[in-house]
């Protein structure tokens, strides 16, 4: 079996409102992926750059993904390149619904309608454990300054509700708390501001990756704080830094509705790849 390292590797670019993607089609030939391959495609000047690295193999469903950060490390869940994949995967299939799955659990996929796809993201995880969290505490009200809310959507978050999201200086903000020893995994840190009757301006700090126009899975957990925290329903609009997001958290999971693109394809050369060997 020949080498990626001396064929070089064909991946796509594509983003969620901005949360930036490599895409590589594993189903045809293995392509293994190491965390130091993932880091080294990330790296924006010496790499292509991502927020995530999505891995697409065969699996009992439609789909199996695997998902890695853009400092090598991986994650459960990626909300809005499990919703770009899925678009791939309906044009490329024809199918309007399809089943996908991921170490977050098996997900569903729906064509929405107006270039718009739906991803059922499953049931958030409310208890302390299974966040997971350091020890046992409310989880509506963490004892950390802020009182953010703590949710698990397949990876942790915390979210803090504040008077002004663009007040709060986020590159400081997120990096002290995503390392906060109530998160033994780290946590994504959102700052989400009730502007309006189920409406919400949101910002996001990704663990592992930094500041991000927008997030999937921090979208579903924003969206089940608030309403767990009578802020909202559970049908709310949140507007990020890159766009619009539609979440619903109904009996069968919390369902996110967005747009997406592909912006280009290309092929990562032989000697790139050995180059992070």
């Amino acid at each position: 079996m020949q080498r990626i390292n001396d064929t070089g590797l064909p991946f796509m670019k594509m983003h969620g409102l901005g949360n930036d993607f490599v895409i590589v089609d594993a189903r045809a030939h293995s392509m293994p992926i190491a965390p130091a391959l993932a880091k080294g495609i990330g790296h924006r000047r010496f790499g292509v750059g991502f927020d995530q690295l999505a891995v697409i193999e065969n699996g009992e469903s439609d789909a199996h993904l695997v998902f890695f950060n853009s400092d090598g490390s991986t994650s459960a869940a990626c909300g809005n390149a499990t919703r770009c994949i899925a678009r791939f995967l309906m044009e490329e299939t024809g199918k309007p619904e399809l089943t996908l799955t991921t170490e977050r659990g098996t997900l569903l996929a729906r064509d929405a309608g107006d270039g718009l796809t739906s991803i059922n993201m499953g049931a958030p995880q409310l208890l302390w454990h299974e966040i997971p969290l350091a020890e046992e505490v409310d989880t509506l009200e963490l004892p950390i300054e802020g009182a953010p809310t703590a949710t698990g959507m397949g990876n942790p978050h915390c979210t803090f509700f504040v008077d002004n999201a663009e007040a709060i200086p986020l590159e400081e903000f997120g990096a002290r708390y995503e390392y906060h020893p109530l998160y033994p995994a780290r946590t994504n840190v959102q700052v989400a501001q009730i502007t309006g009757p189920d409406h919400i301006r949101m910002r996001v700090w990704e663990r592992g990756v930094g500041i991000t126009l927008a997030s999937g899975s921090s979208s579903c957990a924003t969206a089940v704080a608030a309403a767990r925290r009578g802020l909202t329903g559970r049908k709310v609009q949140v507007d990020l830094d890159g766009g619009t997001i539609w979440i619903d958290w109904q009996d069968d999971g919390v369902w996110m509705t967005g747009a997406t693109a592909h912006v280009f394809s290309g092929t990562l050369t032989p000697e790139f790849l050995r180059s992070l060997e």
